[in-house]
């Protein structure tokens, strides 16, 4: 009972303090000589964990930034001064998982929350931000609008600043907007704090106007709902309707199916269901729409390319890490109550044990972490046998590019729409070593995976191209007319006509 009582005690004041510490770090001024301690200290855990640091830029290069970097510190600032800093100087190694984060409880409740922004939808062209759909029609502002300053600051100042705080794999170009509009207010709150009302200047048709733009109030029940909602590694947010399926014509014969996140939840079931309504149907046509998917679990696309081919298959190439201990630099301990942290110490020995099991050196003298995607997999019994249209866009990430990469270089189905936002040639993720820099508390998730589709690959430094490249416009996204989507049907129509 009184060890009982004495883990109780110290959950409670584990609780209380980490709210206190979060608080406090807000209000922190660093000073210089520690925060260039930080900024050593990261590029030494990159350096020692990270599999292709100098994939996409050189070492002399990165060396020359730290140094330029840490010569422009000569005052104090706070942690998230210090961000606006250092991770422009972290993209420039264009690793697009590669990206630091802020560790601040409020912020991410209040991001969840109904925000002072959130009346409205958004896109941005080049250092242009337009409202695309305005739901309550919040002071009668008509989509199309744009956006010319907020608080009298330039948009084009915050775009251009916040273009640089986004990390994307090689030379891509095509995923910054697409993210940028998905996360332009949380970089704006981390500058500016969470106001009550902003000052909005705004051009239609030719025409300036001003508004007043109010947070609306939450009631405890909308707070409660908003705390439990999570985010991804990236920062959206899980979308409850993540899969979708549904037949596009009367005859069942265009098997549409649009996947919002690789999340793995319940997919399984999802995956058996659909494809077995499809076989039953004796559908013709897969449209398998993955845009604005910013990826997720290897695991969940490996059982959907098994549904998509009709040989074994492998799809991802081993993963290589950068020493055979790094898989034991995953912070198995990260974000542990004092319950959690006893109950993890009593099953550490498996953790490490399973960790050390997978881990092997290749014949080329490097290191190697096993993953079921990197062996032969069966065709699915229902696997699809139809023709197959794949939909992408720069939202389309990570996971999703890879899948896009594999079956490009299969020839197993036909890409259409933008060059993806992940690399062609792969990504490093994986799994995480999340470092916490000591003094400003940020925190660096280090991918310590090398994932590779299964490919001949390209060294483009790309994204994957579509064998069909079509693009949206503004206008399209405002009247909902879906271009790519609706060149598909009208190729599909042709074929059809001429048989």
């Amino acid at each position: 009972m009184k060890i009982s009582l004495i883990l109780l005690g110290l959950i409670f004041l584990w609780s209380c303090s980490s709210v206190t510490n979060s608080e406090q770090q807000e209000r922190l001024v660093i000073p210089p000589d520690q925060l260039k301690k930080d900024i050593d200290y990261a590029y030494g855990k990159l350096k020692e964990m990270h599999p292709q640091l100098y994939r996409y830029t050189t070492r002399k290069d990165l060396d020359r930034r730290i140094d330029s970097l840490k010569q422009t510190i000569d005052t104090p600032l706070t942690p998230v001064q210090f961000y606006f800093k250092l991770q422009p100087v972290i993209t420039t190694i264009r690793e697009g998982h590669l990206s630091l984060t802020i560790p601040f409880d409020k912020l991410k409740k209040d991001f969840h929350g109904k925000k002072l922004f959130n009346y409205f939808k958004y896109y941005i062209k080049g250092d242009h931000m337009y409202i695309v759909e305005n739901k309550d029609s919040i002071h009668h502002i008509k989509p199309g609008t744009e956006i010319l300053s907020i608080n009298d600051v330039p948009i084009t100042s915050y775009i251009n600043r916040y273009k640089k705080l986004i990390s994307s794999d090689g030379q891509n170009t095509t995923f910054t907007p697409y993210y940028l509009k998905d996360t332009f207010f949380y970089f704006f709150s981390m500058e500016n704090g969470f106001l009550d009302q902003v000052k909005l200047e705004t051009l239609y048709s030719n025409k300036k106007q001003i508004y007043i733009l109010e947070r609306e109030k939450q009631n405890e029940v909308e707070r409660e709902k908003s705390r439990s909602q999570t985010t991804d590694n990236k920062g959206g947010l899980h979308c409850s309707t993540n899969r979708n399926f549904q037949f596009l014509d009367h005859d069942n014969s265009i098997a549409y199916i649009s996947i919002k996140k690789f999340s793995d939840n319940n997919s399984d079931k999802f995956y058996k269901e659909t494809f077995e309504r499809i076989k039953e149907a004796k559908s013709s046509y897969l449209i398998l729409d993955i845009r604005n998917n910013y990826g997720g679990s290897l695991q969940e696309i490996n059982n959907l390319y098994s549904y998509l081919v009709s040989e074994p298959f492998t799809l991802i190439k081993p993963s290589r890490l950068n020493s055979g201990f790094t898989p034991l630099k995953t912070n198995y301990f990260k974000k542990s109550t004092p319950l959690e942290y006893a109950l993890k110490g009593i099953t550490y020995p498996t953790y490490f044990f399973l960790k050390t099991l997978h881990t092997y050196k290749g014949k080329d003298g490097k290191f190697y972490y096993k993953i079921k995607a990197d062996k032969v997999t069966q065709p699915n019994k229902n696997a699809f046998n139809g023709k197959i249209y794949v939909l992408i866009n720069g939202g389309s990430y990570s996971a999703s590019s890879i899948i896009s990469s594999k079956l490009k270089f299969d020839k197993k189905a036909t890409l259409v729409g933008e060059e993806t936002g992940g690399a062609n040639d792969g990504t490093v993720a994986g799994f995480y070593s999340y470092q916490i820099l000591p003094n400003s508390k940020l925190t660096l998730p280090i991918g310590l995976l090398l994932v590779n589709p299964n490919i001949t690959l390209t060294n483009s430094l790309r994204g994957v191209i579509p064998d069909i490249p079509i693009s949206e416009t503004l206008q399209d996204i405002i009247n909902k007319n879906d271009v790519q989507l609706n060149w598909i049907k009208d190729e599909i129509v042709k074929e059809r006509e001429n048989r």
